[in-house]
């Protein structure tokens, strides 16, 4: 049981080993400092109930920082300790709440999944305000991450009194932004004057480059830019496909597996297609990129409706808001945060040119210092440290992607030309 005297839901599970394995993480977690839960309506108005878990770290100041990461399907508990840890040295006080369908907030008191009707933005965001309600917080700074982002301004429509200060990291803005992902990339890797586009142009005539290489592109940009990308586009080619028919067998892995109490986007996903419109509307021209979601279940779903309309509430927005773009982000491409920082009357734009998707998970310590900003009340100051903040060491997962995409190529290039598919000139 918790500490609200609840029966823990993983409890439920048949006891298979990985059931086993799942309960001693969940216990792992529950003991965390910081941990706890409340209890929360499956549904509005229902009787049934679940714990929802969060944990508050740090120094308890008046004004927390709420952190939402990116998703749907990341969870907050397991994967951001020891951001956590860093964010306490510093004197940060920090709530992450687990969200709802996803890790320890996944199940309800019978050991089921949470129903997919439970799994809603709005809900989200009425579990979010619970917790402030639970930890005795009027207002708190939000700060969200890629898809975390539109719940941090959705914070802004649904419950704008709590919001204290806001910072938007590789920001969603509505259901039309998969026009702007595709717009840049295009501009970059087909439309653009350069031998990275060019390299791109020639494999994608040849037949050799499609959507499934498109978001392996993407991401290689995002880790170590247009050189190390184009030494992988020149790989191709050289018709050595070897290297990049592994990544495409990784990039499918990844995209497919359930990793408990990390990442668990199964019952979450739908949230993305059914009200933000991740896939899109395909157009028939190059480098589509709704078309990168075809094999994703969740995808299948049609787009219904946004919870908000964000273009016509951030003017409204009347708190210290920064928006936060990497260069390199592909993902959601700086133009988004560009048009939000038009909306929001006091809005920072912070710029890092090098950095990749989330600034959270991609580039942590300088999501860190532009926390302790907005949290001092010195957002105004952080458009002149953006350099300073770009320069700073990119996350360990991304160092060391970038140093074993690197070496990879330096390796495939010189191995002998064996069972290679013929080159394109």
């Amino acid at each position: 049981m918790n500490e609200r005297g609840t029966v823990f839901p993983w409890h439920n599970r048949q006891m298979t080993p990985a059931g086993s394995i799942a309960n001693r993480r969940y216990r792992q977690l529950a003991a965390l400092p910081g941990v706890a839960s409340i209890r929360r309506p499956v549904t509005a108005g229902a009787d049934e109930r679940f714990d929802l878990h969060y944990v508050r770290t740090g120094p308890v100041s008046p004004t927390p920082s709420v952190i939402i990461p990116g998703g749907p399907g990341m969870a907050s508990i397991g994967p951001y300790q020891g951001f956590r840890r860093r964010a306490a040295e510093r004197g940060l006080d920090v709530i992450m709440v687990e969200h709802r369908g996803v890790g320890m907030s996944r199940r309800d008191d019978s050991g089921a999944d949470l129903p997919s009707e439970s799994l809603t933005i709005t809900a989200v965001l009425d579990d979010i305000a619970a917790v402030l309600d639970d930890t005795g917080v009027d207002t708190a700074v939000v700060y969200g991450a890629s898809y975390g982002s539109y719940l941090a301004a959705g914070m802004g429509v649904r419950h704008r009194d709590r919001v204290h200060a806001m910072v938007l990291d590789s920001p969603l803005l509505n259901h039309n932004d998969f026009q702007v992902v595709r717009h840049a990339c295009r501009e970059l890797l087909w439309h653009d004057d350069s031998a990275l586009a060019a390299k791109v142009r020639a494999l994608t005539e040849a037949g050799a480059f499609g959507p499934a290489d498109l978001t392996i592109a993407a991401g290689i940009y995002g880790i170590g830019g247009a050189d190390l990308l184009g030494r992988h586009l020149d790989l191709l080619l050289d018709g050595r496909r070897l290297l990049w028919s592994a990544m495409r067998l990784v990039t499918v892995s990844v995209a497919h597996r359930k990793v408990l109490f990390h990442n668990e986007s199964d019952l979450v996903a739908p949230i993305g297609f059914r009200e933000l419109n991740f896939a899109g509307i395909p157009d028939g021209l190059p480098l589509d990129t709704t078309l990168t979601w075809r094999g994703v279940p969740a995808a299948a779903i049609g787009f219904e409706a946004e919870p908000f309309d964000l273009v016509a509430e951030m003017p409204g927005f009347g708190w210290p808001t920064v928006m936060v773009s990497g260069g390199r982000d592909l993902v959601t491409p700086t133009t988004v945060a560009l048009r939000i920082a038009e909306l929001v009357p006091a809005s920072t734009m912070v710029s890092l040119p090098t950095a990749a998707h989330s600034i959270l998970d991609s580039q942590d310590e300088a999501a860190l210092r532009i926390l302790a900003a907005v949290a001092g009340g010195r957002a105004e100051s952080l458009p002149a440290q953006a350099d300073a903040l770009d320069r700073l060491p990119a996350g360990a997962s991304i160092r060391l992607a970038r140093s074993a995409l690197a070496a990879a190529a330096r390796l495939a290039a010189a191995l002998p030309r064996f069972g290679v598919t013929r080159a394109i000139s």
